[in-house]
């Protein structure tokens, strides 16, 4: 269902003894990308309002933020200046933005049509209860997206009190959580791209340079090649034992531990991928050893995800693996802190999370990483992270996992 894979040839790169492998003129990887139509967007909506009658909800409002993107394909900066899309059961999509942005929002639609304006001397919120008058819904339930900003939230039950407002999640997470072809493809691009901009970064490894070295490299690759970089987290040494980093400089030595998790988005979807590697000298034993454990980790995740399990028994699997071999037990250092992977899409962390107690049944069509780090503190952290995409057959990798220590990618 997705795109190609990168086939890029590999060369070795001598003194870090890492084969990375890297094209050797940087090139635009998006010029074939096809961006969610209007069609499936409309069908996005339709989608909506099947739910929204299902869970007696008589409309849902968006603001900025990338489930307006996902409904409309409109890119808006949050303000102070309330901006909503009103997605009614029934009936048309409603616009409510400022007045002096009116052409400039127009510009962006491509579904719906209908656009109110307030001025600065005038309440939006008052805007927004008679855009639910001229809509025909004056009692009920209205469904409030999870990432609706509380003074805008706040200002529309002040101006429409006789609603009862709750969460949107029942409806808005059915619809984000199932990718389409579509999404898969822009996914699999990202994730592509992605692959090169790391593979440029470990071309670039050398004694004495500062983390962030890496990373401007990274997300400069990722612009060359067309995407837009989301993050380029590099960690030397010490600093890999913190799943995110740590605020203290550290320059590269040989022998040191690197651990890149990096990201970009492409027609507004994400890639994730992390890779941990040694500089500049043979891994140690214990080195070795951590770094074996979590490829066996991450495979054992990838094998648990079966059609119809819960998505908990993917982070048992790969915590298991960890466990047995005298780490944690459960979220305790030395060990594996964190779930063993996150869902994926538009955003970097989405819904269907790998972690014990979600229930969720595993469907064709979910995208999430299997990413079961290893920290051990004081020392050195070692994370393998590749994203997957479930088929009615299983998993499928949006990456190939590293080989080996000393070859990180395929």
């Amino acid at each position: 269902m997705a795109g190609a894979r990168l086939t890029a040839p590999f060369r070795s790169l001598g003194t870090d003894g890492i084969t990375a492998g890297k094209p050797e003129t940087l090139r635009s990887m998006t010029g074939d990308i096809k961006p969610i139509s209007a069609e499936e967007r409309k069908e996005r909506v339709a989608k909506v309002q099947r739910l929204l009658s299902q869970h007696n909800m008589k409309a849902l409002v968006l603001e900025s933020g990338s489930s307006l993107e996902y409904f409309t394909g409109i890119s808006w900066w949050p303000t102070e200046r309330t901006m909503v899309a009103i997605i009614p059961a029934t009936g048309e999509i409603v616009y409510v933005c400022p007045g002096f942005e009116e052409a400039r929002f127009r510009e962006l639609i491509t579904i719906g049509k209908k656009v109110l304006v307030w001025q600065e001397d005038e309440s939006p919120y008052q805007i927004i209860a008679h855009a639910f008058d001229d809509a025909g819904i004056n009692t009920g339930s209205i469904g409030i997206e999870e990432h609706v900003r509380f003074f805008i939230s706040d200002g529309i039950k002040k101006a429409a009190p006789h609603f009862e407002y709750i969460s949107g999640d029942p409806v808005t997470i059915p619809c984000r959580l199932i990718k389409s072809v579509a999404e898969l493809a822009l996914m699999q691009k990202a994730t592509d791209i992605t692959v090169a901009a790391m593979q440029t970064g470990c071309s670039n490894l050398k004694e004495g340079i500062f983390s962030d070295y890496i990373s401007n490299i990274i997300n400069k690759a990722h612009i060359d090649m067309g995407a837009t970089p989301d993050f380029a987290l590099v960690l030397f040494g010490e600093a890999s034992a913190l799943p995110h980093g740590s605020i203290k400089p550290h320059t590269l030595k040989k022998g040191d531990i690197v651990l890149m998790d990096c990201g970009c988005k492409v027609g507004g979807y994400c890639s994730d991928i992390t890779r941990t590697i040694v500089f500049g000298a043979e891994p140690t034993a214990r080195q070795l050893e951590v770094w074996n454990l979590e490829q066996k980790a991450q495979a054992a995740g990838f094998a648990a995800a079966k059609i119809g399990s819960p998505c908990e028994q993917v982070d048992a699997a790969a915590r298991k693996v960890i466990t047995s071999a005298g780490f944690g037990p459960g979220y305790q250092l030395p060990g594996l802190p964190h779930r063993t992977g996150h869902g994926i899409g538009m955003d970097g962390h989405e819904w269907g999370n790998m972690v014990k107690g979600n229930q969720l049944p595993l469907q064709a069509g979910m995208c999430f990483s299997i990413e079961p780090t290893i920290a051990i503190p004081g020392q050195f952290g070692v994370r393998l992270e590749d994203c997957v995409y479930m088929t009615p057959e299983g998993p499928k990798w949006f990456s190939e996992p590293a080989i080996s220590i000393s070859k990180p990618f395929h």
